[in-house]
């Protein structure tokens, strides 16, 4: 299952909010993800709100939807549902993912959420987590399993620190992760309880 997701593209987004969203669920995240444009989007369908988690953890610097690096990219992309094809991580368990980039100041942050019809959806992030936190193929394995089998709620980070996930709870069956990650190639100017907080914020934004 690794394998497959090691050879899954690897989408780089972001998001804005939307009140009075539904449960998160897999068939509700498939959904949203097909209803995103092949080419992306320019704002992100899930009810994420950058500026509200940065104040929520002490960040005074402008936050919001969009990269502060790459002006030209979509806001927000999408893998998996009825674009997944044979061989793809998401077609061997099923599920979509959709990738959002916000920025806090000078910093990117990058929003991926993933669920899947059984455990380990996590795993479909491992070339994300090697790029992000400058990692070998065999390190980010070794962190998506660790991450994988985590409890619910509970935010793993990466040794450099930039990049944090966590298993999401769902409405009905299947596995959720979001993963977050600040700044690139393994270098953020957020610290590791930065990324632990942020992630937790975005958590109960999302579920």
């Amino acid at each position: 299952m690794i394998a497959a997701a090691l050879t899954a593209a690897a989408l780089v987004t972001g998001c804005q909010s939307d009140s009075g969203a539904a449960p998160l669920s897999l068939n509700g995240l498939t959904e949203t993800a097909d209803g995103v444009p092949e080419d992306g989007a320019k704002t992100c369908p899930l009810p994420y709100d950058m500026t509200e988690a940065a104040k929520a953890v002490g960040l005074d610097a402008e936050a919001g939807p969009g990269s502060v690096q790459e002006d030209d990219t979509p806001v927000a992309t999408t893998a998996g549902g009825k674009r997944a094809k044979a061989g793809d991580g998401l077609a061997a368990n099923p599920g979509a993912l959709v990738s959002c980039t916000f920025h806090i100041g000078q910093e990117d942050i990058n929003v991926h959420t993933v669920a899947t019809r059984e455990r380990h959806a996590i795993y479909q992030l491992t070339p994300v987590v090697s790029s992000l936190a400058a990692v070998s193929a065999s390190d980010a394995v070794s962190y998506v399993e660790k991450a994988g089998a985590a409890e619910v709620g509970e935010v793993v980070i990466t040794d450099s620190g930039n990049v944090a996930a966590v298993r999401l709870k769902l409405d009905g069956d299947g596995d959720a992760a979001l993963l977050v990650g600040a700044g690139q190639e393994g270098t953020a100017s957020l610290d590791r309880k930065q990324i632990s907080d942020l992630t937790e914020a975005l958590v109960e934004q999302v579920q």
